[in-house]
């Protein structure tokens, strides 16, 4: 059973590497407050011809700040927001494994959050392209990581986008495409960044979510508490 934890606001001030020098920024809880500024940023991450509608909307954000806002992180520099992450508690079985974006996160809504779910699921991460060097998504993955001991789940989980695969969709099967991504022999900016981050695969999955440059493929990538506890 996991341990009742008191919620506590995050906020953790750090410097990072930007244009050879390295700047102040402010990882915290997002609030209701940020609702259009994180707007603003999806804006500025999915530029047309990405559908507007897909953006995050005030509804959703009102969700995540409502039902887990431990859960809904981002970094701040100069009073403009960044990056972010947000994530739901979900419980999941290993024996079956397969889902869908939609079907995990209640299509961006989290309505579906369960408060003693045993694995810390991260529905979206965006970082603004300016900032996309300075390591504000590795900074945000660490900030899971660490509520992922704190609230003594077992694994922290989520489904990566393959965008490099489309390239390579008619010449190999998405499961060699990983082999070659983990084995250094290709990069994918996505799964490369978290294999970075210290996920490791667990399957890849079909139809996960509509994205053409994926070809509708996902790898499902987990980070395993070391400090869990059954007691």
């Amino acid at each position: 059973m996991r341990c009742e934890v008191q919620v506590v606001t995050y906020r953790s001030d750090i410097l990072v590497p930007f244009e050879g020098g390295f700047i102040p920024v402010v990882v915290r809880n997002y609030t209701n407050q940020d609702f259009q500024a994180m707007i603003d940023l999806q804006s500025e991450c999915f530029p047309p011809p990405f559908p507007e509608e897909l953006w995050w909307n005030r509804e959703q954000l009102r969700q995540h700040v409502s039902r887990f806002p431990e859960g809904a992180i981002c970094v701040e520099y100069n009073g403009k927001i960044l990056g972010s992450i947000t994530s739901l508690l979900i419980a999941f079985n290993p024996a079956e494994p397969d889902h869908t974006w939609e079907e995990v996160t209640d299509h961006g809504y989290i309505r579906n959050h369960n408060p003693e779910g045993d694995t810390l699921y991260v529905v979206d991460i965006c970082i603004h392209p300016a900032f996309r060097k300075a390591g504000l998504g590795k900074i945000m993955m660490q900030a899971l990581y660490q509520l992922v001991v704190k609230l003594n789940v077992k694994r922290l989980l989520g489904g990566g986008r393959m965008p490099g695969y489309g390239t390579y969709a008619q010449q190999m099967a998405a499961e060699e495409y990983v082999e070659k991504v983990v084995e250094g022999t290709l990069r994918d900016p996505v799964i490369s960044f978290l294999l970075k981050c210290g996920r490791m695969p667990v399957r890849v999955m079909e139809n996960y979510l509509e994205d053409d440059e994926s070809k509708n493929y996902a790898l499902l990538m987990e980070w395993k508490n070391p400090l869990y506890s059954k007691e």
